[in-house]
């Protein structure tokens, strides 16, 4: 862990509340399509193929209220995730000692997720509070077509031009404001398992990838990392290395690992390194959101139990090649119906949420 303890954290954030900082109001927990930034619906969560990939969250949602920044933090804490709402909503109810332990998540930068509903406008708004804030966004672009192959977060952009028209939308929103965006999961690690993204699919996808960095990159305050799978995601290290650059990572900033996976940071760690060297030197980004207890093994990727948080976002790795450890997947958010009656995917589930703030170290 770096700066803040886990129970500096919380005294910190508790701190906070108590000196009248006021978080937005909400009745509830927001669906994976509902809430959103004024205006503009949010990106739906994302889910994962079986054994594979991510299960991702909506981000903001909500509106009203500050919550201060942490000391020291790079990236910007919204006061409008699923999180702080329902942090106000555990405060009405009088549950404060479930409140203060969510805290560990809520008082956390995590990633606002863009899909295919209000993506121009929620990154504009996310972007420019950020900014106001003197912080950093983090985005995921998550719409390419045939996302998720078919899987708990199926859908995205009906075909290439829509989806380069929805990227330079983003792009557009951005201006020249600091912004992280992760592009894509999934994206390039199922063009090489059997999703059926093969041939001219294939091709497609890649240089879609390529024209996202290509128009992410125009703002030069803007750092892009491709998405690379994960450690548990069999892949060949020089076959995803020739993927990627199909992708356009030379252009990128780097690549990002174990998106909403569960993998511990030294795994993670090794396994960005072995492709980084393939890639050249390339720097990555690891997802440390729900890593803390580290997987749970086989293919227990979809709500596994006992897992924790993980190493708390920053630029300060103390890791060579590692840009930042960062919270992608908003942990407390499902990664979809996993046949035991879990929400779907990106709707935040509160049980599962405080087991992983309770069983952080």
């Amino acid at each position: 862990m770096h700066g803040l303890g886990w129970t500096g954290t919380l005294r910190w954030a508790v701190g906070v509340l108590l000196a009248g900082v006021v978080l937005a109001a909400a009745s509830g927990c927001s669906g994976s399509r509902g809430g959103g930034e004024p205006g503009a619906a949010p990106a739906a969560g994302s889910g994962q193929a079986a054994g594979t990939g991510p299960g991702a969250g909506t981000g903001q949602a909500g509106a009203g209220g500050a919550l201060a920044q942490l000391p020291g933090q790079a990236f910007y804490v919204s006061d409008r995730t699923n999180a702080a709402h329902q942090v106000t909503a555990l405060r009405g109810q009088g549950r404060t000692a479930e409140a203060d332990t969510l805290l560990r998540i809520a008082a956390q930068p995590s990633s606002q997720w863009l899909g295919e509903q209000g993506a121009r406008e929620i990154a504009e708004q996310v972007s420019r509070r950020a900014g106001e804030a003197g912080r950093t966004a983090v985005f995921v672009a998550y719409d390419i077509p045939h996302r998720d192959c078919g899987q708990y977060s199926a859908g995205g952009a009906p075909d290439a031009a829509a989806y380069r028209a929805w990227i330079t939308g983003i792009a557009q929103a951005l201006g020249d404001r600091k912004a992280w965006v992760v592009l894509e999961p999934d994206a390039v690690a199922h063009t090489l398992d059997n999703c059926g993204i093969k041939g001219d699919l294939a091709a497609e996808r890649y240089g879609l990838l390529a024209f996202a960095v290509q128009e992410l990159k125009k703002n030069p305050n803007a750092r892009v990392y491709l998405d690379a799978g994960n450690p548990g995601w069999a892949q060949d290290p020089e076959e995803l290395a020739t993927a990627l650059r199909k992708s356009g990572i030379a252009a990128a900033d780097g690549f990002a690992v174990n998106v909403a996976n569960f993998y511990d940071t030294d795994r993670n760690a090794a396994y960005g390194a072995r492709l980084s060297t393939a890639l050249g030197g390339k720097n990555f980004v690891i997802d440390t959101s729900r890593s803390g207890n580290g997987a749970l093994g086989g293919t227990a990727w979809c709500n596994p139990p006992g897992r924790a948080l993980g190493e708390r976002p920053t630029t300060e790795t103390g890791r060579a090649g590692v840009d930042a450890y960062l919270w992608i997947k908003n942990p407390g958010e499902s990664d979809g119906d996993c046949g035991r009656g879990e929400p779907r995917a990106g709707e935040f589930w509160l049980p599962y949420a405080l087991g992983l703030a309770q069983a952080a170290r």
